[in-house]
């Protein structure tokens, strides 16, 4: 019987940001659209606890991310391979099939909001699996459209959408501690996300501001940097339902990001029925297909003037509710993984 083997070292990575919840969604997904006969198991490498059901690898996570950037043909096992992060085997052995997700470019288009050793990391594995995978699999066209301009492409790309978890559209979400109004971020604090643009639009806004996210690389203090200017409230790493009712309940999501792959929150704040303002990061438009208010990047003024927008016109808010959850119907997380799937049955075929 055929095995598809998912490695899924991002779930237990420290901060597992917007790729550890594609690796939790795509998973199920991947089980549910299975072709007849495929079986769909998940690998890490070695931890003290482990996760649960998933088989382990005898190196522990350092080792692994190294040996396979020195480019250590080390195959996890399996017929068929899916790596939902640029982590993944560098050598793709005979009668077998790995795909790639490349979430996104920012290691080229923004190396400054990373570490230094992470750009390294990700330009090298990201150039090899470009190079050697089966296929590489990115979540927007704009992300296919520019890796083009960054990597010598020999693998094929699959452009595959995320999708919307269920609980986003529940109506029995549990109540939260959240104001009666705000401004809700979703999303790692880090300087990527433009959290300093949106508290510096905030002073302009008169709901506090809500961050629901881990803190993330670059040191960044929400608190500190709004000083008493802003009412800013971080909420940290909260479980799937948690961050649903607190979506559920925002005034408005803002998605300011710099540069982004896909831009998950905007998808599961239309979803949930939330009116979005997000910059205008090529993959956030394409994501939003103008059912959100776009604003340029960068712009605290022009960020500011479109939040009070449409905390102050009802209308134009329930417009943006229509809208929003119209275009989120058009995604889901079984086209995702069918997607996936596409790619070894495309190779085998």
């Amino acid at each position: 019987m055929p095995e598809l083997v998912v490695i899924a070292e991002q779930l237990l990575a420290p901060v597992p940001g917007g790729t550890g919840r594609y690796t939790a969604e795509l998973l199920p997904a991947l089980v549910a659209t299975a072709p007849p006969g495929w079986t769909v198991s998940t690998v890490t490498a070695r931890h003290p606890a482990g996760l649960p059901g998933a088989r382990m690898l005898p190196l522990p996570p350092r080792a692994l991310i190294a040996a396979w950037q020195l480019g250590l043909p080390w195959w996890p096992g399996g017929d068929a391979v899916h790596a939902p992060t640029p982590l993944a085997p560098p050598r793709v052995p005979k009668g077998r099939t790995l795909s790639v997700t490349v979430h996104d470019t920012v290691p080229w288009t923004h190396p400054e909001t990373l570490t230094a050793r992470g750009v390294r990391w990700h330009r090298t594995v990201i150039g090899r699996a470009a190079s050697r995978a089966t296929g590489l699999v990115v979540p927007t066209r704009a992300v296919a459209d520019d890796l083009v301009e960054r990597v010598r492409l020999r693998a094929p790309v699959t452009v595959a959408a995320h999708g919307v978890a269920e609980v986003f559209t529940r109506d029995d979400l549990p109540d939260v501690d959240v104001p009666p109004r705000y401004v809700l971020a979703v999303g790692t604090i880090e300087p990527r996300k433009g959290i300093d643009v949106l508290i510096a639009a905030m002073e302009r806004v008169g709901v506090p501001l809500v961050l629901a996210g881990q803190p993330g690389w670059g040191g960044l203090d929400p608190v500190a940097l709004a000083g008493d200017r802003v009412d800013v409230r971080v909420l940290g790493r909260l479980d799937d339902v948690s961050l649903a009712a607190v979506v559920r309940r925002a005034s408005v999501l803002a998605a300011p990001s710099r540069a982004e792959g896909f831009g998950l929150p905007v998808l599961e704040a239309m979803a949930a029925g939330v009116p979005v303002v997000h910059s205008d990061a090529p993959a956030l438009a394409e994501v939003a297909g103008g059912a959100g208010v776009q604003v340029p990047r960068g712009d605290a003024e022009a960020l500011a003037a479109a939040l009070n927008g449409v905390l102050s016109g009802p209308e134009r808010a329930a417009d943006l509710v229509s809208l929003g959850r119209a275009r989120a119907a058009e995604f889901s997380w079984e086209r995702a993984a069918e997607a996936v799937w596409a790619v070894h049955e495309d190779a085998t075929s």
